[in-house]
């Protein structure tokens, strides 16, 4: 799998993970040699950045890489952190693809040639093209306000948490409530931990409705091929959380009012830590009603288009709450609640100050058109809603590295065809 290195190649990629090796097989079945730096392992988030119980939220048959779909025994199952990693290993065996694990890109810039100049850990590269495929969750987020807690207070991010063993004896704080967080005070409620849990804005679905799992029903209907600029809120879907759902034990919905039931504290947003009270937001009411509003809306549209496709499945009931938060956010003295430990579920920023290339906008993102930028030559894959819902999933970067993949070839076969008739102009020119 490891290649000896040599000064040119004309595609790097950047980033092994399922986007970069889905990027590396299209290039190989076009003949383009490239090469791929990965900081660390093949696919590594999947292997440190998960919690030890983690799973997919989308059914296995949505994994689909380039060449390589889900064929195992439980198509409408959720593989396992350890069966993701597997996938990836088999199709990393699959292709054998030119990787160098353990290289960290530390400069990417572009010469006035036209060439691209990749400063690495072990030396100095250069590319015709360049393709990143690091996607879009680089930095931990973790607020200023997490300094204001005792040092004997164990703090970490969602993407550190592996079980609830690894955690001291005592009540838990989860703050955020995307799908990382519900899940994860999930695994703590489950295994009988005190768990008190912010709820922030994020949407919920229901796993299942009407005889099929939701993702069935929105694949149907063409939901995951949608194009981003087709999209009611356009570009903006690009900031959207996910919707919150799990696919532990064959899949269920997360109802957090259950939980509240159960035992789980529910608070409205962390607001202020202060004089060893926790101060949250008056809007627990509102943040679970417009999850479940969210929830109940997906459901329409699935009545709509079984309506509309006279498709004979049962009725079924809708979700009715089960709990309703008290009137007042009382504050929550930190010492008297037991809380020894806190995870901060909230999300990534990006980090591309490596790369020495004007294709941002003002905020930081990367400028592009499916993935094309408008410097010629870099290209970005496994963005979330880089083009559609799927593309920064299993299910839809492999259509995403196609046509990335054809954008390469096209120009990769350009230069060669300009660089033969210099050749032939020196040649005749002697």
């Amino acid at each position: 799998m490891s290649v000896m290195p040599t000064h040119h190649y004309p595609v790097i990629i950047i980033g092994g993970g399922q986007a970069g090796l889905s990027m590396s097989y299209c290039l190989k079945e076009r003949g383009i040699d490239h090469l791929i730096f990965e900081k660390h392992r093949f696919a590594e988030a999947w292997r440190s950045k998960r919690w030890d119980n983690f799973c997919l939220v989308t059914p296995n048959w949505q994994c689909a890489l380039p060449g390589f779909k889900y064929s195992g025994d439980d198509p409408n199952g959720f593989m396992k952190k350890e069966e993701i990693v597997k996938y990836i290993e088999d199709y990393v065996k699959l292709f054998n693809p030119p990787l160098r694990e353990g290289v960290t890109v530390q400069r990417v810039r572009r010469h006035e040639t036209g060439i691209y100049e990749i400063s690495t850990s072990e030396g100095e590269f250069t590319a015709g093209q360049v393709v990143i495929a690091t996607g879009g969750y680089h930095t931990a987020t973790v607020p200023r306000m997490a300094e204001k807690f005792p040092e004997d207070i164990v703090q970490m991010h969602s993407s550190d948490y592996k079980n609830p063993a690894a955690l001291p004896e005592g009540a838990v704080l989860v703050v955020g409530t995307g799908q990382s967080g519900c899940q994860i005070a999930e695994d703590l409620h489950l295994e009988g931990r005190k768990v008190h849990l912010c709820v922030g804005g994020a949407p919920r679905t229901a796993r299942r409705y009407r005889g099929k799992d939701v993702v069935d029903w929105l694949h149907e209907m063409g939901y995951y091929n949608l194009p981003v600029h087709e999209h009611p809120l356009k570009e903006r879907v690009r900031a959207k959380a996910n919707h919150y759902v799990t696919g532990r034990d064959g899949g269920r919905d997360i109802d957090l009012r259950k939980f509240a039931l159960e035992g789980m504290q529910l608070h409205g947003r962390l607001l202020e830590v202060r004089q060893g009270l926790l101060k949250f937001g008056t809007d627990l009411k509102q943040n679970l009603d417009n999850a479940d509003n969210v929830a109940d809306s997906i459901k329409n549209t699935i009545d709509k288009y079984i309506a509309s496709r006279g498709i004979d499945v049962p009725q079924e009931e809708r979700y009715v709450p089960v709990w309703q938060p008290p009137a007042e956010s009382p504050d929550l003295d930190f010492a008297a609640s037991g809380i020894r430990s806190i995870i901060w579920s909230m999300g990534f920023q990006t980090d591309y100050r490596w790369l020495e290339i004007p294709v941002f906008d003002g905020k930081g993102y990367p400028s592009h058109q499916r993935g094309v930028t408008d410097v010629p030559g870099v290209y970005f894959l496994g963005l979330p809603w880089q083009h559609t819902w799927g593309s920064g999933r299993f299910s839809g970067v492999a259509d995403d590295a196609r046509f990335l993949a054809d954008c390469v070839e096209a120009r990769h076969n350009t230069t060669k065809s300009l660089a033969g008739r210099k050749l032939n102009e020196l040649a005749l020119g002697s």
